[in-house]
């Protein structure tokens, strides 16, 4: 029988051949330190209006509760970083970089079943399921942990070598592997990101009040209207926010991503001002068929790009 080395080994270099960046792999244990500031971070309401957020708590903070007998969590790293600018009209609303292209749910779940269908096929009889920021489970905890990085002042995930203009994805499976150890924070006594927030939602050092981040009010907020005390403050983002990251000095580090099913799709990189005033759901349909952006609907979509004008 192979050593766990050995599986360990193949893991990573199958992770490798199927284009991610990274793969580390973590102890599959409670999330000891990570649920009393999930308590506190819910407490405090900074999750607005996803009650989905409080569902599950014990599942988030234990991945036995996902998955029978599980063992290790595999986390891994996929780079969306585009190569060129994305707006056509600099006057033009803004959406975030990793939504130009595919639906990453869609392109990253292909790439999961695939990668433990394989790995079933060489190593034989393993129970595990893969999950892309659709299920309870704390990604950037266990990203952190496996050692893709350290989690910085904006709460995102940053790779010493890579940035954070990537998506995470996970594989819990039941079966004991080497695991890997966090590393170091290097943010020092850099603010950048908490100082350009245009609408201050990193209330301190590492906390994100969600309720003021303009990726939950132009996703994630399914009300009518957006709350007026964010008026003239959403720097033309209509879809998401890359403030934070774009200001990051580790973001230089950022390399062109080389997945075809993220190229941007060339009639939403002519989008003009004007053509985005005058959206129809006709063009919407057309524009975001296979595009994370579907998820606002045209009226939520509307709803922002209304907000943006004066």
């Amino acid at each position: 029988m192979a050593s766990k080395e050995y599986y360990t080994r193949l893991i990573k270099d199958k992770a490798i051949e199927l284009g991610f960046l990274y793969c580390g792999i973590s102890k599959s244990e409670f999330l000891e330190e990570e649920a009393p500031k999930l308590e506190e971070w819910l407490k405090k309401g900074h999750h607005g209006k996803m009650m989905y957020m409080e569902n599950h708590f014990d599942k988030r903070l234990n991945p036995t509760l996902l998955v029978d007998n599980a063992k290790s969590v595999i986390s891994l790293l996929y780079n969306y970083y585009p190569e060129e600018s994305l707006e056509n009209d600099k006057d033009a609303p803004k959406i975030s970089k990793y939504a130009y292209g595919e639906d990453y749910h869609i392109v990253l779940k292909d790439k999961l079943k695939l990668f433990l269908k394989d790995l079933q096929n060489e190593i034989g009889q393993i129970t595990g399921r893969v999950f892309v920021d659709s299920a309870p489970v704390m990604e950037k905890a266990w990203a952190k942990r496996s050692g893709a990085g350290w989690i910085g002042k904006h709460t995102n995930l940053i790779n010493p070598k890579m940035g954070s203009f990537f998506f995470l994805a996970e594989m819990v499976i039941d079966m004991e592997l080497d695991y890997d150890g966090p590393i170091k924070d290097f943010c020092g006594t850099c603010t950048r990101c908490i100082d350009a927030c245009p609408t201050e939602a990193i209330v301190a050092p590492y906390v994100l009040d969600g309720s003021k981040c303009i990726s939950y009010l132009t996703i994630e907020l399914k009300d009518q209207l957006l709350p007026s005390e964010f008026k003239g403050k959403m720097d033309n983002w209509a879809f998401g926010c890359d403030v934070c990251q774009d200001v990051c000095p580790w973001n230089r580090f950022s390399k062109k991503h080389n997945e075809p099913r993220f190229l941007p799709n060339e009639s939403l990189m002519k989008m003009s001002k004007n053509d985005w005033q005058d959206l129809t759901e006709e063009v919407f349909n057309n524009l975001f068929k296979i595009s994370p952006v579907k998820r606002t609907k045209v009226s939520g979509l509307k709803r922002n790009l209304e907000f943006l004008n004066p």
